[in-house]
């Protein structure tokens, strides 16, 4: 490692990739060619998913991005002066091929003292809501993703790099067949979109039986399930109370609908609780990425009330549950050590969110969060415990 090393293994949970403007289109079949599009609009280029021109994201090409870490004096002291997005941002960047490509990124990894981390798509998180009235659609475009993430990133690039697969679930049996694809591929984490599924008759939990084949199998793959923030479809509720009909704006965001922002990993967490899942399959592990933690502690509260009137309900008692399986990477601004005295050090993982604005510029400068913690807990936070987690050698990665 460089002299940034910290001198204990470091495993980060949250790092992104920016995609090329042929992630979601080269691998697509011929009869699907036009289902998603770039077009310009007034000199800015834009997707266009089944028509439909998409503000997702601002850029989508990512030729220019918003600097790593430019949102941090606004997470750490709030913005009083009530500056606009923009004058928050700053200036954009160039995007440079560390963060395009698995080599250059190694290079900054060892440049950030960096062992390990999971690499998580960007573009990725619209799909699935923008299709959710067409399943097979979704899964064919989903798996076009996928064959670009393993062309591009490989799903475990030497040892250091684990890109995470998209997994849909609208039909289970094509789910299970992008398992066997992504698994034969070298996967050891797969990421699952935190949202009710689709279906052809309505949406529905992943908690329930119907689903249990594809549980199953990735705990007998050993397989990681990361649940990361991404476009749930609850936009479609407030949308409701605010008169409006528009998408998720993730680089728009408005009062009223930031308050529900941690609703959608609320419910996935819950269905896969009340819903029987984790108990049915006690070794499936969950990782709650980019979510935050301001929800665990009102949730663990509710779930023991609701436990206490109802544990007829419940197979087990839920908050043993999600103590046992549900392991959560929190936003470096929180109270960490709280968080780790709620569902126990062991439970926390570190993740920086780099590239991207609202993450960390410094990637390891996230242990300036956890002091006051002994050694141990710091160990296992920065990377112990998702090494655990993978079943790898908690030290430094080759």
């Amino acid at each position: 490692m460089s002299d940034r090393s910290l001198g204990i293994p470091v495993f980060d949970a949250d790092n992104h990739l920016y995609e090329t403007t042929d992630a979601l289109t080269k691998f697509l079949p011929h009869p699907y060619r036009g289902v998603i599009d770039y077009v310009d609009v007034r000199g800015r280029t834009k997707i266009v998913v089944r028509g439909q021109i998409s503000e997702f994201i601002p850029n989508p090409t990512f030729d220019v991005v918003a600097r790593p870490g430019a949102q941090e004096d606004y997470y750490r002291r709030g913005n009083p002066e009530g500056r606009s997005r923009r004058e928050i941002y700053g200036e954009p960047v160039r995007c440079i091929s560390g963060w395009r490509e698995p080599g250059p990124r190694l290079e900054i990894m060892d440049e950030q003292g960096l062992d390990r981390t999971l690499m998580f798509p960007t573009l990725a998180s619209l799909v699935e809501e923008r299709m959710r009235d067409d399943p097979e659609l979704i899964h064919v475009v989903i798996h076009a993703l996928n064959q670009w993430l393993y062309e591009t990133w490989q799903f475990d690039y030497a040892g250091r790099i684990f890109t995470t697969p998209i997994i849909t679930l609208p039909i289970v049996e094509k789910a299970l067949e992008e398992l066997d694809w992504v698994v034969e591929r070298g996967a050891k984490a797969v990421l699952v979109r935190p949202a009710p599924v689709p279906g052809f008759r309505g949406s529905r939990s992943f908690g329930l039986p119907e689903f249990d084949p594809f549980w199953e199998k990735v705990v007998e793959e050993d397989l990681l399930v990361a649940m990361h923030s991404s476009d749930s479809g609850y936009e479609r509720y407030a949308n409701d109370w605010m008169g409006a009909e528009v998408e998720m704006l993730p680089f728009k965001p408005e009062a009223f609908r930031m308050l529900q922002a941690w609703r959608p990993i609320e419910d996935a967490v819950s269905a896969l609780v009340c819903h029987g899942a984790l108990s049915r399959f006690p070794q499936l592990k969950v990782a709650v990425i980019e979510n935050g933690s301001s929800w665990v502690a009102p949730l663990l509260d509710r779930m023991a009330d609701i436990y206490e009137k109802m544990p007829q309900d419940f197979a087990e008692d839920p908050v043993v549950v999600i103590k046992r399986q549900i392991h959560v990477s929190p936003f470096w601004e929180e109270d960490l050590a709280d968080l780790a005295a709620v569902i126990g050090v062991e439970r926390v993982l570190f993740g920086s969110d780099y590239p991207h604005p609202e993450g960390l510029g410094d990637p390891v400068t996230y242990m300036e969060e956890l002091k006051g913690l002994d050694d141990s807990s710091v160990r296992k936070i920065m990377g112990g415990n998702l090494a655990r987690l993978m079943d790898m050698d908690a030290a430094a990665a080759p």
